[in-house]
Formats: C-alpha cells, sequence, structure tokens
C-alpha cells in the first residue's frame, strides 16, 4: 500500500518548486554575496550557503508531510492549535528583534521565525473546523468559531509588530471560509461588519501602530515627501525594475543591486533583482512559472478525496498567491512595504522551510486523492 501511494507522487509540482528555489538561490547570489567584499565571513555568513542548508531541510520536511496521511494532522487540531499560541506566546516574550519585529528565537541566522510556520499549521487547524459535514455548514457557529480561533494567532503576531504576517493569515482564513462554502449571507453579513468597522477603527489604530508601520504607510501614499527615507527603497526598486528593458542588463550587471543603491535586496525585494538583471522577459517567465504552481494547486485541490484535503490545499494556496501578491506589489509601488518575503524565492531559512512543508501537505493530498490515477495523467 505504501508503495502504491508513492507511485502517485507529484513529479510536476516538485519540479516547478525546486525551479523556484534555485532561480531563487541564483537571485541571492547576485543580489547580496556577490558584492560582498569582506574574506573573513564564515561559511555560515554566506547566504547562498544558508539558503541551500535550509532548502535541504525543508526538502527534508517535504518528504516526511508527504509520507505521513495529512488526517493525521487534522486528528491533531487541538494539540497544534495550542501549539500554535505557545510559540508565539514564548516570541512575544523572549524573542529576538530584527527588522523592527520581535518575531525570531534565536538569531536571524540560524534562529526559527515561529510566525512563518503558525500560517501552515493555522490551515491544519481551520480545515478541521470548517471541512465539516456541509450540513453544519448551514450555520453560523463554523464562520464565528473560526474567527475565534484565528483572532489570538493573528494579534500575537501583530504585537511582534508584525502587520504583514498577520494580514496573511487573516487572507489564508477568508480564503479558506469562501472555498469551505459557509453560507454567503453568512459572508455578506461579514464583509458589511468589515466595511463598516475598518473606517470606525482606524482613527483608534493608527496612532497605535508602530513608527515604522505609519512610515511606510505615509511613504506608499506620498512618496515624493521623503525621497531619501522611508520611501527610498520603493523609488530603487521602481528604478531596478524600469531600467531592466526587455532583456535586461545581465547576470551580475544590476547597476541598483551591485553598487548597492537597492537595499534589503536579497529578501523583500529579490524581484527588483531578477527584473533589472534578466529584464521584461524574464520577469514574465518567472512569473508563468510560479502561476504555473498555483495552477497545479488549483487542480490539484479539485481532486482532493475530502473536504479536509481540499481546504489544505486551498489553505496553501491561498498563502502563496497572498504573500507574492504582497510582495510583488510592494516591489512595483502598488502596494505599502509590509517585509513579506517573496515565497520559495527570498532569502529566509523558516520562510523556505515552512512553504515546503505546506507544499509536502499537498502532496500528502495528492497521494491520497481519489481521482489519482486522472491527476498523474495531467
Amino acid at each position: 500500500m505504501r508503495r502504491t501511494i508513492w507511485r502517485h507522487f507529484d513529479l510536476p509540482l516538485l519540479i516547478i518548486t525546486l525551479l523556484l528555489v534555485c532561480v531563487g538561490g541564483v537571485m541571492i547570489y547576485s543580489a547580496y554575496e556577490a558584492s560582498m567584499r569582506s574574506p573573513e565571513r564564515s561559511l555560515l555568513e554566506n547566504t547562498v550557503v544558508r539558503q541551500a542548508i535550509f532548502a535541504a531541510v525543508g526538502l527534508f520536511v517535504y518528504g516526511i508531510a508527504a509520507a505521513l496521511d495529512y488526517r493525521v494532522f487534522i486528528a491533531l487540531h487541538r494539540w497544534i492549535y495550542f501549539s500554535i499560541i505557545i510559540m508565539l506566546a514564548f516570541t512575544d516574550f523572549i524573542g529576538h528583534t530584527s527588522f523592527g519585529a520581535q518575531s525570531w528565537l534565536g538569531t536571524t541566522a540560524l534562529g526559527l521565525q515561529p510566525s512563518e510556520f503558525c500560517k501552515v499549521l493555522m490551515i491544519l487547524v481551520l480545515a478541521r473546523l470548517l471541512g465539516e459535514e456541509p450540513g453544519k455548514l448551514e450555520t453560523l457557529l463554523p464562520l464565528l468559531t473560526s474567527i475565534l480561533l484565528i483572532v489570538p494567532p493573528a494579534l500575537l503576531i501583530y504585537q511582534q509588530p508584525d502587520m504583514g504576517t498577520a494580514l496573511v493569515l487573516v487572507a489564508i482564513w477568508m480564503g479558506m471560509v469562501f472555498l469551505a462554502g459557509v453560507r454567503w449571507r453568512y459572508l455578506l453579513m461579514l464583509a458589511a461588519a468589515m466595511v463598516i468597522g475598518i473606517p470606525v477603527s482606524a482613527p483608534i489604530i493608527w496612532p497605535r501602530l508602530p513608527p515604522h508601520m505609519r512610515e511606510r504607510v505615509l511613504a506608499f501614499l506620498h512618496p515624493e515627501s521623503d525621497p531619501s527615507g522611508a520611501s527610498y527603497n520603493t523609488t530603487q526598486a521602481l528604478i531596478s525594475i524600469g531600467s531592466g528593458g526587455w532583456w535586461g542588463k545581465g547576470f551580475l550587471r544590476g547597476t541598483q543591486t551591485q553598487l548597492h543603491f537597492l537595499r534589503v535586496r536579497h529578501t523583500d525585494f529579490i524581484f527588483s533583482v531578477l527584473a533589472e538583471e534578466m529584464g521584461f522577459i524574464g520577469a514574465i517567465l518567472f512569473l508563468l512559472l510560479f502561476a504555473s504552481l498555483i495552477l497545479r494547486l488549483i487542480y490539484v485541490a479539485l481532486q482532493a478525496r475530502d473536504s479536509y484535503g481540499r481546504l489544505i490545499v486551498a489553505g496553501v494556496t491561498s498563502m502563496l498567491l497572498v504573500q507574492a501578491v504582497i510582495n510583488l506589489g510592494m516591489n512595483a509601488n502598488i502596494l505599502p512595504v509590509t517585509g513579506l518575503p517573496l515565497p520559495l524565492v527570498s532569502s529566509g531559512g523558516s520562510s523556505l522551510v515552512s512553504t515546503l512543508f505546506a507544499l509536502g501537505l499537498v502532496q500528502s493530498v495528492i497521494m491520497r486523492s481519489k481521482n489519482i490515477e486522472e491527476l498523474a495523467l495531467l
């Protein structure tokens, strides 16, 4: 039986994933390591080496998640949720601060960012709640319960403060609630409450936002007001993207990157590096590669054997899509800077390992799909 399951391992999904990880490694080298001049740095201080180590760890986790039946995780949903709350609370008390957020346990070099893993774990918790019999979704109780479950981890992540990850967590919840089949009238009631609540709560929330968050929003709304300060990097990112032209300046030849005009170029703004060096054509090919990953996930969700598996894949799809849209949006200066990495591509161990874990769960759903023969032919 075990061998039969592995026969239906989805190789195209793995290949797309590996290609994105490899693109990330190449662009991290160009964005950061190629222009470093210090010969005294240790091997673990090399961002490409660290990314390769985390990729290896992530692929190991990927294999374990694929080997285990996803329903095992569903059965452990209570323990998973309590673990999420404990990890986030622990981080808020003794976490290491980096880039203005106290979101690390350990150091940024080899530390753990619990909020990244909590996004994936909350997908499992929400899948258990929303994947019950369709009749239960006719009532308001599952929607209210899901709100009560998502609020504590979202608030704990926001308090770090990490608004970007908190927003992704809320977006995952919204996507899963919508795709679970919650009644339209309840969704409309929720939408109306949000429309009314945002203008009312904005004057209360705005003064309480950390200074760097307010600076990012103001820089997005009025970039001309501080061109050398808060809006500097978004301006440099736009210059990087625009200067790439059709075919790009060539690998390791991006002036914005190699001359260090563009900051945090190997994490938040790695797409700008790619667009400058590979041009419009390279950027489009990259976007098509990422789109193929999303489309593959959507197809897998449609073939899942039960609502639990479908919701797990839907949650992973929502997570990757929302995070990519926000990251690309801030690179193009159509969304405020949030500090969210580009999944599988940006430098960051916790992000990479947690994303590979999420895709391993998708493999678990694929390998146990009731339509595995049809899926294998695609």
